[in-house]
């Protein structure tokens, strides 16, 4: 089957896999679109990319990430809204930062798809 002959609600199957790994991504962490790539043995971080533009408001888009952790242009102030409220790390942004927005803090922030962890240490 096509995609152009699914029904008009149906995802393809990749797409289906990169959203509920985004959702099972614990508030507080964050996987890289290459993470989620990886995790998922399949596509690159382009497809995943691809797929959270089109698909991703339904889930907690601002879980995948640019692995710089600079955040995602356009979106910057509603992610850092969530990222506050889930405690997410954060750098704070030096004076020679665009717009002064702090970056995530990859280092404390990644989530290795580990479902045992909770939460950032």
């Amino acid at each position: 089957m096509s995609e152009r002959s699914l029904p008009e609600d149906a995802l393809p199957e990749y797409a289906e896999r990169v959203l509920d790994l985004a959702e099972r991504i614990p508030p507080g962490r964050v996987m890289t679109y290459g993470d989620v790539a990886e995790w998922l043995e399949e596509g690159g971080p382009r497809q995943v990319g691809r797929v959270m533009a089109l698909y991703g408001g339904a889930v907690p888009w601002w879980r995948v990430v640019r692995a710089d952790g600079v955040l995602l242009p356009g979106n910057e102030l509603d992610a850092l809204g969530h990222y506050r409220d889930e405690g997410t790390p954060l750098r704070e942004a030096g004076r020679a930062s665009e717009g002064h927005l702090p970056r995530l803090d990859m280092r404390r922030a990644r989530w290795d798809g580990d479902t045992s962890a909770k939460g950032h240490i």
